[in-house]
Parts: C-alpha cells; sequence; structure tokens
C-alpha cells in the first residue's frame, strides 16, 4: 500500500456526493424516478487501483458513466487533477478526454469486426491528431501490441481471429494508445475463461507498475478486486456503504453487506477461517422504491428502528462504512 505523503494528499480523481435518477415507467409506488446514485463519495490516486464491487443493479455502472463524462450527475462534485471536467469546453475538454479512458466488458462486442487491430488500435489518433505523427502510427501499434503481449505481425488480422483474451489485450492497447492517466475497467474480464482472467489481470498490473496509470476496476468478483486494487468502495442500491485499504476491508469488513459478500466468496484467502456463511434474507429492493434510512436495513440482521428512519454516515478515520452498528473485527468473521 503506499505511503502516507504528499502524493496522497493530491487525489488524481476525486467525486463527492455524485446522485443521479432516470425516469421511469411509473411504478405500483408511485415513483417516476430510478434513484441509480445516492451521493456517492471516492478517491483515486495516481497509479492506483480503486476497485467498485456490489451486486448488478448496485450503480457501478452509472457511476463509471459518470466518471467518464457519458453521464452528468444530477447532484455532487467531479474533480481531475483538481479540475471540474464538466465545466470544460473545446480543446480543453479534448484533451481530458485523452486523459481518461475505458476498457469495456466484452471484447466481442466492443471491437469493430470491419476493422483490423492496428485500425482500431490507431483509431483514437484520427481524433488526436497531434499525439502521433502519422508516419510514426504502424511503429507505434507495433509497440503497443508488443507492450500487451500480442505481436506487431498480428497488426493486420481481424478481432474475429484472436481468442477472448487476446481481443480484450488489443482493447487495452487501445486505451493506452491515448497515453491517459486513468483508465476505467468495467468488468474487463468477466467475459473470459479463468485462466484466461489471470493473463489479463496480470497485464494490468504489469502495465500499472510500467507506466503509472491509475484504474477504477469495476467487478462482482471479490477475488478479482483482491488481486489488482489497493482500495476498495463497496457499493449497495446506488450508494457506497463501506470503503478502505484493500487488505483491511477484507481482513476486517465493518459493514454487514461486506460481510455478507464475503462469506459467500470462499476463493479469497481472508475467508478460509470464516465459521459460517452469511445468508441475507428477502430480495434487492428495487432502485425504484428505495428504503428509508439505511437501504441496506431490511436484508441486515442487525437492523434496528433507527436503521428505519436515519440514513448511517460513513463513520472511521480511514476504513468507512456506513451503518449505524458497524461490525467489530471479532463479529466479522
Amino acid at each position: 500500500m503506499p505511503e502516507s505523503g504528499a502524493a496522497e494528499a493530491a487525489p488524481l480523481l476525486e467525486a463527492r456526493g455524485l446522485e443521479k435518477t432516470f425516469r421511469v415507467p411509473r411504478s405500483a409506488s408511485g415513483s417516476t424516478r430510478l434513484h441509480a446514485l445516492g451521493g456517492v463519495d471516492l478517491t483515486v490516486h495516481r497509479g492506483r487501483t480503486l476497485g467498485l464491487v456490489g451486486e448488478s443493479g448496485c450503480g457501478k455502472s452509472t457511476l463509471a458513466r459518470v466518471l467518464l463524462m457519458l453521464e452528468r450527475p444530477d447532484a455532487g462534485t467531479v474533480r481531475f487533477d483538481g479540475v471540474d471536467p464538466f465545466a470544460l469546453r473545446g480543446k480543453q475538454l479534448l484533451a481530458w478526454r485523452r486523459r481518461v479512458q475505458m476498457v469495456f466488458q466484452d471484447p466481442f462486442a466492443s471491437l469493430n469486426p470491419r476493422l483490423t487491430a492496428a485500425e482500431l488500435i490507431a483509431e483514437p489518433w484520427l481524433t488526436h491528431r497531434d499525439l502521433v505523427p502519422r508516419a510514426d502510427r504502424r511503429k507505434r501499434v507495433g509497440a503497443l501490441l508488443d507492450m500487451v503481449g500480442l505481436r506487431s505481425g498480428d497488426a493486420d488480422k481481424y478481432p474475429q481471429e484472436f481468442s477472448g483474451g487476446q481481443r480484450q489485450r488489443i482493447g487495452i492497447a487501445r486505451a493506452l494508445a491515448l497515453k491517459p492517466e486513468l483508465i476505467v475497467c468495467d468488468e474487463p474480464v468477466s467475459a473470459l475463461d479463468l485462466s484466461v482472467q489471470a493473463q489479463v489481470l496480470n497485464l494490468l498490473t504489469d502495465l500499472q507498475a510500467e507506466l503509472g496509470v491509475a484504474y477504477v476496476f469495476i467487478s462482482h468478483d471479490l477475488s478479482v478486486v483482491q488481486h489488482v486494487a489497493d482500495h476498495v468502495a463497496v457499493m449497495y442500491l446506488g450508494k457506497v456503504v463501506e470503503s478502505g485499504a484493500a487488505e483491511e476491508v477484507f481482513a476486517t469488513p465493518r459493514h454487514p453487506y461486506t460481510a455478507s459478500l464475503l462469506s459467500a466468496a470462499p476463493s479469497l484467502k481472508t475467508v478460509r477461517e470464516r465459521r459460517e456463511r452469511i445468508v441475507l434474507s428477502g430480495e434487492v429492493p428495487s432502485p425504484v422504491d428505495p428504503p428509508s434510512g439505511c437501504r441496506f436495513r431490511t436484508r441486515c440482521w442487525k437492523a434496528e428502528d433507527v436503521c428505519a428512519t436515519t440514513e448511517p454516515a460513513p463513520t472511521g478515520e480511514h476504513h468507512l462504512a456506513a451503518c449505524h452498528f458497524p461490525l467489530e473485527p471479532a463479529t466479522a468473521h
């Protein structure tokens, strides 16, 4: 983990109080708004990885779209290197987009089958024309292919000529083409076989060590997040319920929801000594009509009256948990 100091004092990306709703058909409760994000805070430091975990539908991908400026939040702020990207226009906005890139979930759908690997990797340079001189682009494509573990001779092949893992490597090379400072990885290995997942994760780790790029790594797979993340933010129904250093969150979860996720992941080293599986009652509530107070209270075995009337604020110095009755280390196992 990084030592405290000046680098920690100046985060690359900082989001505070992000809220996002979407209009939907009227529900049984009468609501026409889906509450995708409900006041999300997060911080990403240079050269580090923030793992964003939670069940499907918890708001992870919506949060990613806001960070990439593909969605505008209803409330809250985003600061990238101290600047609000939503306030940028023209050349300044174009320059910002070069600094933040994305690796998509499905390497079979995210690559245009009509373009060669070279054309796919070089495509961003058609917009950012000043980054790589036209005469040097072929050489730069070869260097990027080599960087992600492919051969320069693969440049003229089409996506259908590659395996799933190789396609994802092309997607990573395309993201690196603009020399970004931050890459948002949205479930980047979930569509791959387990053996290939490990190879791609190791590649991302090696690239971070070599290039100093930061990642926001989104996944529902805790074992994957444990492998790559320095810090972790756990989301439930549009809110971050726990966050902190990955080692600490995995070893001593403070939020009941995090503890239940970890207990359901027997592959994790940190849960080998857990004595029992935590089985949650009920279903995940609808984001159209989320519970009052703590959104997790309808499934929580520790819930009391205050949980229904008062939304818990995150507590803790570095390891934060939004819970009225956070778990103690002795009861988190």
